[in-house]
């Protein structure tokens, strides 16, 4: 990046800028925290929020090199999440145990959510670049132990090493893309990203079966990341240029004073304490259980704490209370804790709706929710042009929502006989409703925030999808196994505990006309829980209905006139 000239620092500075000068950041005096209002409208044509023009900004192959890097860590990250479905029966036939198949997924998300806000601190601290490449490096060990894993419990510390690093690529690739494009270029290519996620949700079940099967076996499902995410690295470490960061020129003592060690510790305890208890809770124990009641209180007690430190002490603050009270941020963290619960619930128990309803294989039930995948990707693009044509991101946001509804409450119709046209159109509004929706509260944190913020925004945006997502799994489990339970009492040669442990595919094994009745009995708990994500959708209109309406393309005079 060149270098500003004075003029432009002092434009900066009246707009309200943290002070990054030592003296002020030595005794933990620093401050971040939301803009201004001429702040909130500093994005201009040919301007970003640090008042560089469009010529500072990294052009042609440079910039595809730089972007397609980030795309390529972000596909990573997305790839990783589902790749291990369709390997787990190959994978436990090696390892001789079933006992923590569920950690196999859990580890590697359970991590993810925990650190995104822990590295949406340090990218304000330390160099953008130096944490980047640390978190894909860390995904890459992650990665190695799992590929080389000799064990059970190996495998899965690799998965919880690998979601360490996917939490610091989630929210340092869109930190990568406001230090290379300005304000009013970025909509669509974040939309991009929203397209890469939705490529790899379907390609990830495909790719992971054709290892298993294949004489690489299942460990190139991970070996695969290796000389992908070096090809990553090197693109980055050599291209991308380190913007102004003056907090990183402080000494080491100086830096970790503002990492906020205290809240960080009682924030990652509570949340994987929490996390813990859904992912216990309902399977491994009772609800009622001694443990899950603890981990609960435990979680509950420590993230008071944290909000407690937060409030204490705001100026080294991992959330300052002036970035998460400022209007758009509080909101569009609601639309995407609501938002992740809806697409959660959809994208896990529709599968199961297909194996179980429609007797598919696991990759087959993958193949079905391609029309869901589609739209998502056509969503996400649609929407990033669109609001990059119009502006203001809030309308989009508004109309996505809505799609989201109609297709959420299209599924909670779907019956035994439901017909493949039904099953494939109900698919489409939802998917393209929720690409649209999940780009605005992203774009709000990078027009609303200081630019050296929007990694703090970014993060909680994605803790908060992920937190939505992990919690309202754990609810449509619970859901489906007490209407499950209700809807086969009295049934005879009916065993419902055999069902619920072994899942859909058992339903294959019961004879006719028992098998009747379980499939209507699986078919209706299954719609309780597409209500929830009905209900889910619904109140994400809530949080988009608290946004600004701000503008990508808007001047600060424009702004100011307007007022």
């Amino acid at each position: 990046m060149e270098v500003r000239s004075a003029s432009i620092d002092q434009s900066v500075a009246s707009r309200g800028q943290p002070d990054f000068r030592p003296e002020k950041v030595a005794d933990g005096e620093l401050e971040t925290g939301a803009t201004d209002k001429k702040k909130d409208a500093a994005a201009t044509l040919g301007t970003d929020q640090d008042g560089k023009d469009d010529s500072a900004f990294p052009r042609g192959i440079k910039l595809a090199l730089i972007l397609g890097s980030s795309y390529l860590s972000m596909f990573l990250v997305a790839l990783d999440r589902l790749i291990v479905t369709t390997a787990i029966p190959k994978i436990t036939d090696e390892f001789h145990t079933v006992t923590n198949v569920g950690w196999y997924g859990s580890a590697y998300l359970l991590t993810n959510c925990a650190f995104q806000l822990f590295f949406g601190k340090l990218y304000v601290v330390y160099s953008i670049k130096l944490v980047f490449l640390t978190s894909i490096l860390i995904f890459e060990i992650g990665s190695a132990v799992c590929g080389s894993a000799p064990t059970s419990n190996a495998f899965i510390v690799g998965r919880a090493i690998a979601g360490v690093g996917s939490a610091g690529i989630f929210s340092g690739a869109i930190t990568i893309l406001v230090y290379c494009l300005p304000l009013h270029r970025r909509p669509f290519y974040q939309g991009l990203f929203g397209a890469v996620f939705g490529v790899a949700n379907v390609i990830s079940p495909l790719l992971g079966g054709a290892f298993t099967d294949s004489t690489a076996t299942w460990r190139w499902c991970f070996y695969i990341n290796l000389p992908v995410g070096a090809f990553s690295i090197i693109c980055i470490a050599c291209l991308f240029r380190i913007p102004d960061q003056k907090i990183t020129h402080l000494r080491t003592r100086q830096k970790l004073a503002q990492l906020d060690g205290p809240g960080l510790l009682t924030l990652l305890s509570g949340v994987t304490c929490l996390l813990l208890a859904l992912e216990w809770g309902g399977t491994t124990y009772s609800w009622n259980n001694g443990r899950i009641i603890a981990l609960l209180a435990i979680a509950v007690v420590l993230l008071i704490c944290f909000i407690g430190i937060q409030i204490a002490c705001p100026k080294t603050a991992t959330i300052p209370p002036s970035i998460f009270v400022q209007r758009s941020i509080m909101t569009g963290s609601l639309a995407m804790f609501t938002s992740g619960a809806t697409m959660m619930i959809t994208f896990y128990y529709l599968p199961i709706w297909f194996q179980a309803i429609e007797e598919t294989s696991a990759v087959e039930s993958g193949l079905r929710i391609l029309p869901l995948v589609i739209a998502q990707v056509t969503g996400s693009l649609a929407g990033g042009i669109g609001i990059q044509k119009m502006g203001y991101y809030t309308p989009f946001m508004m109309a996505g929502i809505i799609m989201m509804a109609v297709g959420a409450g299209l599924l909670t119709v779907l019956q035994v006989d439901t017909s493949e046209g039904e099953w494939i159109g109900y698919q489409i509004p939802y998917g393209i409703g929720l690409g649209i929706t999940l780009q605005a509260p992203l774009l709000a944190s990078q027009t609303v925030l200081a630019v050296q913020d929007v990694s703090i925004g970014t993060s909680l945006m994605f803790f908060s999808q992920l937190l939505g997502g992990s919690i309202f799994v754990s609810v449509g489990q619970n859901l489906f196994d007490n209407y499950f339970i209700e809807g086969l009492n009295g049934v005879p040669g009916v065993d419902v505990a055999t069902i619920l442990e072994e899942g859909a595919t058992a339903i294959t094994n019961i004879s006719e006309p028992a098998k009747s009745v379980v499939v209507a009995a699986y078919n209706n708990a299954l719609k309780k829980v597409f209500i929830a994500g009905l209900a889910m959708a619904c109140f994400t209109l809530l949080g988009a209905s608290g946004m600004e309406w701000k503008s990508v393309k808007k001047t600060v005079s424009e702004e100011d006139s307007e007022r």
